[in-house]
């Protein structure tokens, strides 16, 4: 068993202002995001400007919260928010949904691209990549804030969380943040480099986000209020097979008609 680290929420206060740990990975991903999103615009055929890449950024955080947010709202404990609504704006108590999230960021690119005329496919293929940034740091502040841990383990890097028991339980958080980071990115940034059919990036983010979710969600705790549900699965592999499916017919069907460009 590995001691937990156990860290102070809480990384800067002056008074009663505090600035959590939590918000500043989400600003170290967005941050990185944004200078990879530069960096591969750069290097492609697309004539898109700082201005615009700060702006496309810009609409893509609010897809994130309002569709990670009415994810959660619907998607998770529906019944909940019915009786109480007004708690759907109570963004501090969490509560966050990546398929919502994924959503809200399709409509709001979709909703850039076409103001704008920008290709959708070429500029979805650069978001998803740098997407995995923040889902990268997202996932190590669910880990300082001691959330979203997994199940009870006897495997030696077991932890003992706060909050959940006196048995070790497996880091799901970190196994998120690995392969939805480092190993999602750098298989996106293959596929990029090898001049496949616009989409394809975005279908492989799909499908390779959905699968590693899917097989972590075995090691990790299912939210309280849900459990398992239909054929023993959770609501995030439920959520997340027809990703799958939809990401690798996307890639097949794109790559059948007229094999790559460049």
């Amino acid at each position: 068993m590995i001691t937990y680290p156990h860290i102070d929420p809480i990384a800067i206060q002056f008074g009663p202002l505090a600035v959590r740990w939590y918000g500043l990975m989400y600003l170290a991903g967005f941050a990185c995001a944004y200078a990879m999103i530069r960096k591969l615009v750069t290097g492609s055929d697309l004539e898109v400007s700082s201005e615009q890449i700060a702006d496309l950024l810009f609409a893509c955080v609010l897809g994130v919260v309002v569709g990670g947010r009415l994810g959660y709202v619907f998607f998770y404990n529906a019944s909940f928010y019915l009786h109480q609504p007004l708690k759907i704006f109570y963004l501090w108590e969490g509560g966050m949904s990546f398929h919502g999230g994924l959503l809200g960021v399709i409509v709001a690119s979709a909703w850039f691209c076409w103001r704008r005329c920008l290709p959708m496919g070429k500029v979805a293929d650069i978001l998803v990549i740098s997407a995995c940034f923040g889902l990268f740091f997202g996932r190590l502040g669910n880990f300082i804030n001691a959330e979203l841990w997994g199940r009870v383990t006897d495997v030696p890097w077991g932890m003992v969380f706060p909050g959940g028991g006196p048995y070790p339980r497996h880091p799901s958080q970190l196994y998120e943040a690995i392969l939805e980071g480092p190993v999602l990115f750098s298989i996106l940034l293959w596929i990029f480099k090898r001049g496949w059919k616009p989409w394809s990036v975005f279908f492989s983010f799909v499908s390779g986000y959905a699968l590693f979710r899917f097989v972590v969600e075995f090691v990790r705790q299912p939210d309280a209020h849900l459990g398992v549900l239909s054929l023993g699965l959770t609501m995030g592999q439920l959520l997340s097979l027809p990703m799958i499916i939809a990401g690798v017919i996307g890639v097949i069907v794109l790559n059948r008609r007229g094999g790559r460009d460049g």
